[in-house]
């Protein structure tokens, strides 16, 4: 059985009792405080999971982080995005994968406790990597204790080193220049700003040196996805709801973007399982784009 999108804790605890080659990624985090992320891993994980560090292992820095999260400063990494939080390459992003163990025939589940907003990261990684089988935990760490789930806690043996081989990408990249490029043309391109409304009008911004969006973008902060039970909101419901938002725009013209490339990937995963083909990622995000100011900004 393969699960390319969303699993469940019943349906996770199945697949670990049927023997199929499988890995579980832990990706919590926290963008105030990014050592509480691992903290958390270590008091309390599923079972067997490997932690993926936001910092160290799904953003490009300098040097190789091994399986512990050591960087060797002799090598260096070309980013394939920019922004606060940019992308690996995808080679940098597959020597991880080896030396986490991670194989070509394994299914990944990724997971976190902020709401899927971490494990939607690695999720499209893995996608952009070429490799369908991944799918999020719905409802997270929590859901999954909540269903009798087995957590541990502390660190996990390490994996022997294995070989994942990169495949055609099946998720679409986009980068600043292309997002420019397309800018106030509607039939080509539709920004969905996943950040909070204070943030996206520019009211406030807390983590970039300027305030506002990108101007034509539609706001539909990343949260909106979530049902009050920590889970993705039904089919039907999400589809109504990004049909309100698209008012008619064709839906494979939506870009994703927030403000480092992280938080717009519910949004993306939440219009797949709204039954949307896949849309395309602009990583760089608000990060990226406010970086120059020869880029128009907006606020509202």
């Amino acid at each position: 059985m393969t699960y390319t999108t969303l699993i469940s804790s019943t349906q996770l605890q199945s697949l670990q009792a049927s023997g199929q080659p499988m890995m579980v990624f832990d990706c919590s985090f926290d963008l105030m405080h990014p050592s509480a992320g691992h903290q958390q891993y270590l008091e309390s994980h599923i079972a067997g999971a490997v932690y993926a560090n936001l910092d160290l292992h799904l953003s490009a820095r300098h040097g190789a982080p091994d399986a512990k999260g050591r960087v060797h400063t002799a090598q260096t990494d070309q980013p394939a995005s920019g922004g606060r939080h940019p992308l690996p390459s995808r080679e940098r992003f597959a020597q991880w994968l080896c030396a986490v163990g991670f194989r070509n025939d394994m299914q990944a589940v990724v997971y976190d406790r902020q709401g899927a907003n971490f494990c939607g990261r690695l999720w499209w990684m893995l996608k952009w990597a070429g490799h369908d089988a991944v799918a999020v935990l719905d409802g997270g760490l929590q859901h999954w204790v909540a269903h009798g789930g087995a957590v541990t806690a502390g660190e996990e043996a390490a994996h022997f080193q294995s070989n994942f081989a990169l495949q055609p990408s099946l998720r679409t990249l986009v980068t600043a220049d292309q997002v420019l490029a397309d800018l106030g043309q509607p039939a080509q391109q539709t920004i969905v700003d996943a950040r909070a409304p204070a943030r996206y009008r520019g009211e406030v911004e807390p983590l970039d040196p300027v305030a506002g969006h990108i101007p034509g973008a539609l706001n539909r902060p990343f949260t909106d996805n979530i049902a009050l039970d920590g889970r993705f909101k039904p089919k039907e419901l999400l589809r109504a709801e990004f049909e309100q938002l698209l008012q008619g725009q064709d839906p494979q013209t939506v870009v994703h973007q927030c403000g480092s490339g992280v938080s717009a990937l519910p949004n993306l995963i939440a219009m797949e399982l709204a039954g949307y083909p896949p849309t395309r990622l602009f990583a760089g995000s608000w990060s990226e784009w406010c970086s120059q100011g020869n880029r128009p900004v907006a606020k509202s």
